[in-house]
């Protein structure tokens, strides 16, 4: 195999020898959030790091119904309809390990991991984060976490299985990994919480010294060289309407102890709705890899029900129109399937949970836009729109920061733009996080 080094190894680099930059992971499959940020890389001419979570996309194809092949297909088309280059863009994937399986006994769980991992580097995917912390039904009382020299013992195993995968490619980048991991597991956490407990120095110098040994033990020396980073929790999380900003105080222990290993930063899941000041902090702090996710996605859902609220104003009173009743849609179909959302939303009082449905922080209505009946009545929400011109007097009402930018001729003023507008004022908080504050 030729061997190309990873292109996010440089920007680890360059943040070990001092300089206050990061690089921020998108999660999330929803067209429009990777539309808008291969947008946002092609603007400031950066490598864009696009994840998939392990319950997302599998071999079986995942809640999304799509395989990593037909994850990157996707991304591909998306890149090269807005003049991306695809050598600028780096696949992760994101909590692979058993999660997925965890009612199984372990033997089939890893096994069936160990299948996903396989799918996933073939497909070109080269920054893995291997996740083996959630217990399998023969690992005991799930009250209680899995021993930690059991976790590192099938990170390893999976590494490896990574590795050998790898060496069949004649040419590839070489695959990095991620260790450790953080509270909640994949797909979110299902109760509030009063505080959120950061992780101790001690636990990470635990995780990284059992995993090393475990890597030695399968003979990883090389892959284990390519560790770059370490999930923890540095005390930032969200709940339905509640959030946990970063207070770097709390966090100080952790920023001494990652300071002594040379070769990784952390990395920090579940940074939705902090505010920029505190993703920068996060960053300085030594959380290079910012991941976000259902904060894109509940942006696109706010550009959305606006779109629709001004699709009321403009065409109520038409005959000739058939309105899209998307929130009612949405609403009825979330009823109809409550999978994604009822071990997550706890409320006896319906109209409270009803309100969770649509407005929830967690956003597990991100689950529910490829609904059939969703998909349609959302293409005639923009079929109604394209019919005239928004005036710039509902814009101004129900999308204000596109309203400026109309007036700037930043962008356009058609639907799709300004979904996409509102996903990007988003990501410009990690841009000013992760690009040295500028």
């Amino acid at each position: 195999m030729i061997a190309i080094e990873n292109k996010i190894l440089s920007i680890i680099k360059r943040h070990k020898s001092g300089e206050s930059i990061g690089i921020t992971s998108i999660c999330s499959v929803n067209e429009y959030v990777i539309k808008a940020a291969i947008l946002n890389a092609k603007k400031y001419s950066k490598i864009l790091l696009i994840e998939s979570t392990s319950n997302q996309v599998d071999q079986f194809g995942g809640y999304t119904g799509m395989t990593p092949n037909n994850f990157k297909e996707l991304v591909f088309r998306i890149a090269n309809s807005s003049e991306f280059p695809i050598s600028n863009i780096v696949f992760g994937g994101d909590h692979l390990g058993p999660n997925v399986w965890s009612n199984q006994a372990s033997y089939f769980a890893m096994e069936n991991a160990k299948e996903q991992i396989k799918y996933y580097v073939n497909a070109g995917f080269t920054k893995i984060h291997l996740d083996t912390s959630m217990k399998c039904a023969d690992d005991g009382d799930l009250n209680f976490p899995l021993n930690s020299s059991i976790v590192a013992e099938r990170a390893a195993v999976l590494c490896k299985t990574a590795e050998e995968e790898i060496e069949q490619r004649n040419e590839n980048e070489l695959l990095v990994y991620v260790i450790g991991t953080d509270v909640p597991p994949p797909g979110g956490a299902k109760k509030e919480s009063e505080s959120i407990e950061v992780t101790t120095p001690e636990k990470v110098e635990e995780t990284i010294s059992l995993t090393k040994q475990a890597f030695l033990k399968y003979g990883l020396e090389d892959g284990w060289k390519r560790v770059i980073a370490v999930v923890v929790q540095p005390g930032v999380e969200f709940g339905d309407m509640d959030i946990f900003d970063y207070d770097r105080i709390k966090a100080v222990g952790l920023k001494k102890k990652i300071e002594t290993k040379n070769n990784l930063v952390f990395e920090a899941h579940s940074t939705d709705f902090q505010n920029q000041e505190s993703l920068r902090q996060m960053v300085e702090d030594h959380f290079a890899v910012l991941k976000v996710g259902p904060w894109l996605t509940y942006a696109f859902r706010e550009a959305a029900f606006a779109l629709e609220m001004i699709e009321k104003e403009l065409f109520s009173n038409r005959k000739d129109i058939i309105l899209s009743s998307l929130t009612k849609v949405l609403e009825f179909e979330m009823k109809q399937n409550p999978k994604h959302w009822e071990k997550f939303y706890h409320e006896d009082n319906e109209e409270k949970l009803s309100l969770k449905r649509k407005y929830s922080l967690s956003d597990r209505i991100r689950y529910y836009w490829n609904n059939k009946q969703v998909k349609e009545s959302f293409v005639r929400l923009l079929l109604n729109l394209s019919k005239q011109e928004i005036p710039i007097t509902l814009l101004s009402q129900f999308l204000p920061e596109s309203f400026e930018d109309i007036r700037k001729d930043e962008i356009k003023n058609t639907p799709e733009d300004l979904i996409i507008n509102r996903i990007s004022k988003v990501l410009d908080k990690y841009n000013y996080a992760t690009m040295g504050g500028n």
